[in-house]
């Protein structure tokens, strides 16, 4: 497979050092704005012939075209904050390439009550193009990271494997990850980060559709596993919420992220400054986007690994009904930070969010997992990427309410 990696920051880098070593892969392109970064990822992958650098503008769909040609690459993986998301997409299906993200088109808030039902929805640019797509034989895999991604791949193995019925599907995400020497460091991109947590929260339920909360609603303590241990978590909005129902029958779908108190109170704070828009406004003659600022202002969060102490849990809480009684399972993943720096040189979140891309790049190029059109990894089987996680050295957990002592129905106990 020869791929076209637009971004070459944090989960970027962490895509480059996962894939390098996999015999599937004979090329990728490390493509960035800042090329003295693409040059520094690629002094960290072996063979460096493998890995050609290039400049690229991430908005520019005519450079992303004539690279992905120059290069003769079947799929381009986006690797960049969100807002360059249609531009990458569609210079994708110009060029005749598959795609994959890690997360959806941005979403626009109803204008006049952007707190009790949704406007333009994540991935709704995306999802209207599919039929072209498929027609023309073409694969965008959308919202292939950990959440959305793993998370998604969580929930169909759940309706696959553990469930007769499902009646709530609920992403949970909490860590007790620390950076020594800073007052607030965000340990992900801080652009994404204030896109999903001050946008209208987005749930789902049969028979009502998706609808919207206030921010930051609906807290509830959530016990994580590994020795995190209780985390307050909340409505956030997530593609989780806009691709599960798409795919997998059951009553309601949410996405709640233990932010804590103090990164909310941030949050609020740039939102009540105006720092969180991401529309450009004058300032002494020079346009900038306020949010741009922000980032600029804060660590790289690829850089901050050393200083980085704990866990971070990514994870599917499923209840539902199995052989007619109650059931209730939390499928998981946890990365520890110290470990991954000492086997990766990768900061845990960044290389959390990696492997499930560089997975879904090997069972795409091997043919177990096929499709057209607009998909996400709910639509397909879930099986083959669940058992390739050991080869990555990507280890999962289930936290299950059946006790040992239950007569289980079925061998529905994943191995991981």
């Amino acid at each position: 497979m020869k791929v076209l990696l637009i971004g070459t920051g944090g989960v970027g880098e962490a895509i480059a050092v996962v894939a390098q070593h996999q015999p599937w892969l004979e090329k990728m392109v490390l493509a960035d704005y800042n090329l003295k970064r693409a040059r520094e990822v690629r002094r960290r992958v072996k063979p460096a012939r493998r890995f050609p650098v290039e400049q690229v503008d991430a908005r520019d769909k005519g450079q992303i075209v004539s690279l992905a040609r120059q290069h003769g690459v079947d799929l381009i993986m986006n690797a960049v904050d969100p807002v360059f998301n249609e531009a990458i997409f569609d210079a994708a299906y110009q060029a005749g390439c598959h795609y994959i993200d890690m997360a959806m088109t941005l979403s626009q808030p109803h204008p006049e009550r952007p707190f009790e039902q949704p406007g333009v929805k994540l991935g709704d640019y995306q999802f209207a193009r599919s039929a072209r797509w498929e027609k023309r034989g073409l694969l965008a895999l959308v919202g292939m990271g950990v959440e959305p991604g793993l998370s998604d791949v969580f929930a169909r193995y759940a309706e696959k494997h553990l469930f007769d019925e499902i009646d709530e599907i609920g992403v949970r995400d909490g860590a007790n990850l620390q950076v020594r020497g800073y007052a607030f460091a965000p340990t992900f991109s801080i652009w994404t980060t204030i896109e999903e947590c001050l946008n209208p929260p987005i749930l789902w339920e049969r028979g009502r559709g998706w609808y919207t909360t206030p921010t930051f609603s609906e807290p509830e303590t959530f016990d994580f596993p590994a020795g995190i241990g209780p985390v307050e978590c909340v409505n956030v909005e997530h593609e989780e919420v806009l691709l599960v129902p798409r795919w997998v029958k059951c009553r309601r779908v949410t996405f709640k992220y233990g932010l804590g108190d103090e990164f909310i109170g941030v949050l609020k704070t740039l939102n009540l400054l105006g720092l969180d828009k991401k529309e450009p406004i004058n300032v002494k003659g020079v346009r900038v986007a306020p949010r741009d600022v922000v980032a600029a202002c804060l660590p790289d969060p690829a850089r901050l690994g050393e200083r980085m102490a704990g866990q971070t849990c990514a994870g599917t809480w499923v209840t539902g009904i199995k052989g007619g009684r109650p059931r209730e399972v939390y499928l998981y993943q946890v990365a520890d930070n110290e470990t991954c720096m000492r086997t990766y040189g990768l900061q845990a979140v960044v290389w959390q969010t990696a492997v499930n891309p560089v997975i879904a790049m090997e069972l795409l190029e091997q043919g177990a997992w096929q499709g057209r059109g607009v998909l996400g990894p709910e639509a397909f089987d879930p099986d083959p990427f669940v058992a390739r996680m050991a080869s990555y050295e990507f280890p999962y957990g289930l936290r299950d309410s059946w006790t040992p002592a239950d007569p289980r129905p079925g061998d529905s106990r994943p191995a991981g």
